[in-house]
């Protein structure tokens, strides 16, 4: 899906440049064409002659040719290009891209961009985990730039965590299936999930005791991962947010954040519904929490111990109640006993558009496996029930009946 496509690649002034060079063999090997743009800072990690000869075109620096005064000119630039990676995006640029800042090609060239922006952060992970980055990176993401999530693993401060610019293979990748998933929105028309804003919820959340215990629940969020990258497969624009989970997203989904308790998880989901047309809330929030969380950890001087515990936000039926009219949601039941009956309850209590049942008697279904088997029941309670299949093929027969439904 790549052969033919023209790529802007706009490179900043991080270690990770040197990924860029791999970026940019993997690309032209596809058949694309490659145009790089550097800022001043990249040249003292990479040399624009090195990118120069693997992207088989001039590398622009300045704006403009100081021995002869020929213009770069970034706005045939920003219209020439069918995708525009960011690879690496340094903290710094990001901050100058969220608030309009343009003081070097590459930065201008962002602004005349009429094509999809994707924006591969690498910084150290103090960096990436400052609040003033993490409102840059919602900023860019909520105006439509695709983040490409980083990696977690070791950085250049010989620190380990979340920064990393994500491998190339990985970038190459997205990008066959953004053009993948815009060659099949031509083909077929009219996409109804196109463009739509859909929230997903994954995952378990951990209710801190102390410093070193939590009270939480055995679900991997594999079910909500698949949703998510099926919702971002048919075209939609989709808000991931999980909690503590061993899972990567995939790099097509655009927004994704983690979390840790019941609490954060419905901030964040706050946040994101107002603007949201769907929400699927698939993740295993728990129901309780303690009511005080101990300082410090507690020691075991006695056989037993009481732990009072509190109510948590139930966080589908928080939003359901401030739903507007052209919102879709989905619910989740994972039931026992008296499973049709209980689903249906709650379909109608909470206000869903549609329930997923899943049922804890049936082999291969729940937490932790790769498979699942469901029943669908729409607010018609009308009953769509299915065998046991991968998480995947189910994300898509959950994807299917929305599609019906909105």
């Amino acid at each position: 899906m790549l052969k033919g496509k023209k790529i802007l690649i706009g490179v900043t002034g991080s270690i990770a440049a040197y990924k860029t060079a791999f970026l940019i063999r993997l690309l032209v090997k596809e058949g694309v064409e490659v145009k790089v743009v550097m800022t001043q800072t990249a040249k003292e990690f990479i040399t624009p002659l090195t990118l120069a000869t693997l992207a088989k075109n001039p590398v622009l620096i300045e704006f403009f040719n100081p021995e002869n005064g020929d213009w770069n000119n970034h706005v045939n630039l920003g219209t020439w290009a069918d995708a525009y990676v960011i690879a690496p995006a340094t903290a710094n640029t990001i901050g100058k891209m969220a608030h309009g800042i343009a003081d070097n090609l590459l930065l201008t060239t962002y602004l005349s961009a009429k094509c999809k922006v994707f924006v591969a952060p690498a910084m150290d992970i103090d960096m990436f985990n400052h609040v003033t980055t993490k409102d840059n990176i919602h900023c860019l993401a909520d105006r439509g730039d695709v983040i490409i999530e980083p990696a977690v693993g070791e950085l250049a401060s010989g620190l380990e965590g979340k920064g990393r610019m994500e491998e190339p293979e990985k970038i190459v990748r997205m990008l066959g299936s953004y053009f993948k998933k815009k060659a099949v929105e031509k083909k077929n028309g009219i996409n109804k999930l196109a463009g739509k804003k859909v929230l997903v919820t994954a995952g378990p959340t951990h209710e801190p005791i102390d410093p070193v215990r939590f009270i939480s629940n055995y679900s991997s969020g594999k079910m909500g991962f698949a949703l998510a990258e099926a919702f971002a497969n048919a075209g939609a624009e989709v808000f991931l947010i999980s909690g503590p989970t061993k899972l990567t997203p995939s790099p097509i989904i655009q927004h994704y954040d983690k979390v840790n308790t019941s609490a954060q998880m419905f901030a964040r989901c706050n946040e994101v519904f107002k603007n949201s047309d769907i929400a699927l809330f698939s993740a295993a929030v728990a129901d309780y929490k303690p009511s005080e969380i101990a300082p410090d950890k507690i020691k075991s001087r006695s056989e037993e111990m009481e732990i009072r515990l509190v109510k948590t936000v139930d966080i589908a039926s928080q939003l359901a109640r401030v739903k507007k009219q052209n919102q879709f949601i989905v619910g989740f039941a994972l039931e026992t006993e008296n499973e049709i009956e209980n689903a249906k309850e709650k379909l109608r209590k909470k206000k869903f558009d549609i329930i997923v049942l899943n049922s804890l008697n049936d082999e291969g279904a729940g937490f932790g496996y790769d498979t699942n088997k469901i029943t669908l029941i729409d607010k018609d309670n009308k009953i769509h029930k299915f065998g046991l299949k991968s998480k995947s093929e189910v994300a898509s027969d959950i994807l299917k009946l929305v599609e019906e439904k909105i």
